[in-house]
């Protein structure tokens, strides 16, 4: 007898691509990761205020991280059986209770439990928004992850902005100020629970193993593990930005805190502007053409960026960003495909494990960072792009709906 699995975002047909909810959950994803991102962006004040190691921030990072990765394949793996639409609502809060402790943590211990809090509502908020995306998708699967990535990319990219002209000048107290950002939040998840609740009433069932073309069980294991090696990849150089470029620029060039992170928001921003591009894109040309240019071709700027000038470190890091942003997102509807019926299980796997190699990567560049230079930890990690090549064993799947 097979087995059925109960895909939840496949149990309705929709006519069209669902516009508001996508808006919806997008702008709730940009609001989630702005909260998340002034983590790393006050790491320059908590350095100084707290007497802290790199070696102290790469443990703050791991901390946030870890517990926003660990649960992730569990969540989705759960509500793939057991949709729960208002744990969306109540991932939030746990972020908003992190972030109101961060903004009062006196020591290096309360800084762990605050991180540990804002990435414990990661862990909650993203595999059921990542379903809900697909969900809205119309069947633009591409797209809708595009949109809903765009989202926190954005956010990830205002958080080292607005703590440059908020958090830098009045103090870590000012951090709570953004807890309106997490009721607004709270607000639209509410809106979108809703929606999702409704429908999910008659879930249609559907067969786990006829949906990819001319692909067997054993190419899809090797391709879900060149696919975690290439977020290895990824998200250990994303580590060395999103954590160090601010200290990097400081370093080199002599910088202020307040002009270092408006640099980091050029990088996340060409971040955000070239993960919408990377969906779409996939939905037209295929996923794996995709994943070779986000991810090898980054390697030529990856290898210039630690030699050039202020002015061309800038250039070189908006084009790393807007190039490698487009990979998440093709990755994840290209395992989506090759495991149908699993989107929780995929979303869970590859966001936590995404923000898992984050943390490990910010653990161990600190560490590197403080036995070396940050300068050496930046010329080593330029060509962690090259492991791209990689994607030379990714079959060429050809999707088909089952029956």
């Amino acid at each position: 007898m097979n087995s059925v699995v109960l895909d939840p975002s496949e149990s309705k047909v929709k006519p069209a691509l669902v516009a508001p909810i996508l808006a919806a959950i997008s702008m709730s994803h940009f609001l989630n990761d702005m909260m998340q991102s002034l983590i790393a962006a006050v790491y320059p004040l908590l350095k100084d205020a707290y007497r802290l190691d790199f070696g102290q921030l790469g443990w703050i990072t791991f901390t946030f991280q870890l517990t926003a990765s660990i649960l992730q394949p569990f969540v989705g793996h759960f509500t793939d059986k057991t949709p729960k639409p208002f744990s969306l609502p109540i991932g939030m809060s746990c972020s908003l209770c992190g972030l109101l402790l961060l903004a009062v943590a006196n020591s290096f211990g309360w800084l762990l439990l605050a991180a540990g809090l804002v990435g414990l509502g990661s862990s909650v908020f993203h595999p059921e928004a990542s379903r809900v995306a697909r969900l809205a998708s119309g069947g633009q699967h591409g797209l809708a992850q595009s949109v809903f990535q765009v989202g926190g990319n954005a956010g990830a990219a205002l958080g080292p902005l607005l703590a440059s002209l908020i958090v830098a000048p009045r103090g870590q107290g000012s951090l709570a100020w953004f807890s309106a950002a997490a009721f607004l939040a709270l607000l639209l998840l509410m809106k979108v629970s809703y929606w999702y609740r409704d429908h999910l009433t008659q879930p249609k069932p559907r067969q786990a193993s006829t949906a990819v073309a001319g692909v067997s069980r054993k190419q899809v294991g090797v391709a879900l593990a060149v696919l975690g090696t290439l977020i290895f990849s990824k998200y250990f150089y994303m580590a060395s930005m999103t954590s160090y470029y601010t200290f990097y620029l400081i370093d080199r060039f002599q910088l202020p805190i307040g002009t270092a992170q408006r640099y980091l928001f050029i990088f996340l921003g060409a971040i955000a502007v070239g993960t919408i591009i990377g969906g779409p894109i996939g939905d037209r040309i295929g996923r794996k053409r995709v994943i070779w240019v986000s991810i090898l071709g980054v390697l030529p700027f990856s290898v210039l960026l630690p030699h050039a000038s202020l002015f061309w470190t800038a250039v070189l890091s908006a084009i790393i960003g807007l190039i490698l942003a487009s990979a998440f997102s093709a990755i994840l509807v290209y395992a989506q495909e090759l495991m149908p019926g699993r989107v929780g299980t995929i979303s869970g796997l590859f966001f936590g494990f995404a923000f898992g190699m984050g943390g490990i990567g910010a653990a161990v560049l600190g560490q590197l960072a403080d036995h070396t230079s940050i300068r050496f930890v930046f010329e080593l990690c330029a060509y962690l792009p090259a492991i791209g090549i990689l994607t030379v064993l990714l079959p060429d799947t050809k999707p088909r709906l089952a029956a």
